[in-house]
């Protein structure tokens, strides 16, 4: 019989095909990852992984396990769930992946209240775009994930995800104190941003995407990660920048904020997977999620 770990080790590299990275998501040595890989092809009689350079890479018969591990995980996830839910008892472990301004604006009070409220839960983090954090959700390496996108940037999501939209939040231009739009009356249009400089996030960032749909063929001259710089190249005079209001750090002298018609806005979710909904400590934590938009936007 095939044991369980086993195949999470499998799942695990099949998601980040290296054994290294797999080990860092299972929180054990490369070794141990390595180990299991060994005995599940000897229990199987099959070679399920071959060398491909630096990386690994599965095998046809690999792929094909990987596929039924990743059904024989959901089902065990959905499990431990029904037995949570008859104890109804808020324990076990809660690991959340969420975009860098949730983990700065939502996390910490809605982390907070499940450790003052459930003393008997641990929780974990992991920040990361929203791409990832969905497939990490997908794959069973967190419990549930906070997630952006825009209207004109949307997540499509995958069979078996649950999700609830926690709200709405609000972009703004941002611009230096003397810039021509600076003293402008009421909201900027649209049309009024081409040809300036900006000041955006790296590609394959949600913000990014939007940014490339909403005003297309503009080029950033500057593709930084952090609203902290981005706020700090701004007030030098070097571009504009559009920063949703989640988590957005305080404003430098030197910049100036306008709305934008249409007014920008990107929604908030927090997903699950459906097997694990009945979880009573998956319950708690959207809960405290939901409560700590509401101190943010109520």
């Amino acid at each position: 019989m095939i044991e369980v770990g086993r195949l999470r080790a499998l799942d695990a590299v099949a998601s980040y095909g290296t054994v290294l990275a797999a080990s860092a998501a299972l929180h054990c040595t490369p070794s141990a990852v390595s180990q299991q890989l060994g005995k599940l092809e000897r229990e199987t009689g099959a070679t399920l992984v071959e060398k491909d350079g630096r990386r690994i890479r599965l095998t046809e018969a690999g792929r094909v396990l990987a596929t039924h591990a990743a059904k024989v995980l959901a089902a065990l996830d959905e499990a431990e769930a029904a037995l949570a839910a008859q104890r109804d008892t808020v324990t076990g472990r809660v690991t959340i992946a969420a975009f860098a301004t949730a983990c700065r604006g939502l996390l910490p009070h809605a982390l907070h209240r499940l450790a003052a409220d459930h003393p008997d839960l641990r929780t974990g983090l992991v920040e990361g775009d929203p791409h990832h954090a969905l497939d990490l959700l997908q794959r069973g390496h967190v419990d549930l994930a906070v997630l952006d996108d825009w209207p004109e940037a949307a997540l499509t999501w995958p069979a078996g995800i649950a999700t609830e939209e926690l709200g709405l939040d609000v972009a703004d231009l941002v611009v230096p104190t003397g810039h021509r739009l600076a003293s402008t009356a009421g909201p900027v249009r649209r049309d009024q941003l081409f040809g300036e400089r900006w000041i955006a996030a790296p590609p394959g960032a949600i913000c990014y995407e939007w940014l490339m749909r909403v005003l297309p063929g503009v080029e950033p001259d500057f593709l930084v990660g952090e609203f902290e710089t981005q706020l700090t190249l701004v007030a030098s005079g070097l571009g504009v920048a559009m920063l949703p209001r989640l988590a957005r750090p305080t404003l430098p002298a030197g910049v100036v904020t306008l709305a934008v018609a249409p007014r920008p806005t990107r929604r908030v979710t927090v997903a699950w997977r459906a097997a694990s909904a009945a979880r009573p400590a998956l319950q708690e934590t959207v809960a405290a999620l939901r409560e700590s938009w509401a101190r943010s936007y109520g």
